[in-house]
């Protein structure tokens, strides 16, 4: 049992684990998550069996990715309880032992006194044992490795919150409107493009953000991976979709207004004249006998549209077909066909203030421990009459001091 426990408390276990989790999130990173199986079906033709099954869509959620985080979290625990259970052994029972160190580094009765007022002027604190006196520099240093630990453990956990609390709303968005969030904060998407201008796939939303407080971020590209972080919110391009477009005009009044088909729908305004909208299909193929065969399934944009639909006249139906720029007479109505819109689905995630400043905190607090470890060792050193001892977890720095202190006292008294 106590081997066990060794190990799970052991620097390399927490390594081990660490790597593990960094692999991991790389593969989450380039791996598009929270997408349908079509998606990877489509864009990993070859492995998305694999990703599937090793459920790398929802990695982050995965039971294994959950497992390695709990377990990191068990190790630097333990990290943390044995580091404050060295602290509980308290500084003067370091002193202590330091005081009976039998290693010396001779000197002079003149070099000593030289050497208690440098450790003097040094503001250090001096504790007698006898004939023996032993003085300490920064003693808080003692904190540094206990607290880097403690730090990395609320790093991991704030984070495990941050990955793991946030709301998420996937919703879609027309260009040119809005979303208003239920703070307050508004998302407004100024494009979309499912293509950028060489024909490649890229599928990049243009948003802007602003919040309750008025403040608004610029306007800003999103695309997969690449989310935009406005305050609490993050806002990734999630997915994508094309609906048709329609212009009626009612003659009876000259009116006129533009309707988005992205639904089976019936246009009409006496319930006899109209048309009824069944789809939108990518593009069709002509036929050696003339007659044609849609596209029902495409990725990009549509090349070719072509509206699916029926004229409902005096109330009878009749298959149709029609192409942008067509404009068709229904009784008093005029139907005009216009380009498809393409429009994205918009993955919103909100992160409550608090977790985020947490986050903030606990990085700060492991810069301090990181600091306080690497440049504030705690140093002891014991001085008696026939010289010094530097003992302490880095005592290198204090070391290379007294020795060029007692060699410039060496030197003098030789001139002398």
């Amino acid at each position: 049992m106590k081997k066990i426990l060794n190990f799970l408390r052991s620097m390399k276990f927490g390594l081990i684990l660490m790597v593990i989790l960094i692999v991991l999130c790389v593969f989450g990173s380039l791996i598009p998550q929270n997408q349908t199986a079509s998606y990877y079906e489509s864009n990993y033709p070859s492995l998305y069996p694999i990703l599937l099954a090793l459920g790398f869509d929802n990695l982050y959620k995965s039971w294994y990715f959950v497992t390695l985080l709990a377990l990191l979290c068990l190790n630097l625990t333990l990290c943390s309880v044995r580091r404050v259970k060295s602290l509980l052994i308290g500084e003067d029972k370091a002193s202590a032992l330091a005081s009976e160190r039998k290693d010396v580094t001779y000197l002079d009765k003149d070099g000593v006194q030289l050497l208690k007022e440098h450790l003097k002027a040094k503001h250090c604190k001096e504790i007698a044992y006898g004939d023996v006196t032993v003085y300490r520099k920064n003693s808080f240093g003692r904190f540094g490795s206990t607290i880097t630990h403690l730090s990395i453990l609320l790093t991991v956990l704030f984070a495990a919150a941050a990955l793991y609390l946030p709301v998420v709303k996937d919703q879609t968005c027309y260009p040119g409107e809005s979303l208003t969030m239920e703070d307050g904060t508004i998302i407004k998407v100024n494009s979309f493009r499912i293509e950028d201008n060489n024909g490649r796939l890229d599928y990049t939303s243009n948003i802007q953000m602003i919040g309750p407080n008025g403040k608004a971020s610029p306007a800003t590209d999103i695309s997969v991976n690449h989310p935009l972080s406005f305050q609490n919110y993050k806002v990734y391009q999630q997915t994508y979709g094309t609906a048709g477009s329609v212009t009626v005009t009612d003659h009876t009044n000259g009116a006129s207004e533009d309707f988005i088909l992205d639904d089976v729908c019936l246009l009409t305004a006496d319930d006899k004249n109209g048309i009824m909208f069944n789809a939108l299909y990518p593009g069709f193929v002509e036929n050696e006998d003339g007659t044609v065969t849609l596209i029902t399934s495409t990725s990009g944009s549509y090349p070719d549209p072509v509206y699916s639909i029926e004229l409902l006249t005096d109330g009878a139906y009749t298959p149709f077909m029609a192409f942008p720029g067509d404009s068709i007479d229904v009784g008093d109505l005029t139907f005009t066909f216009n380009d498809p819109l393409e429009y994205p689905g918009l993955r919103i995630k909100y992160t409550p203030m608090t977790v985020n400043a947490l986050l903030i905190a606990a990085f700060v607090l492991m810069i301090i421990g990181l600091y306080i470890t690497f440049f504030l060792p705690p140093t002891l050193v014991k001085v008696d009459s026939e010289g010094y001892t530097v003992c302490g977890p880095k005592p290198e720095a204090m070391r290379l001091e007294l020795e060029a202190l007692t060699i410039d006292h060496k030197k003098e008294g030789k001139d002398e």
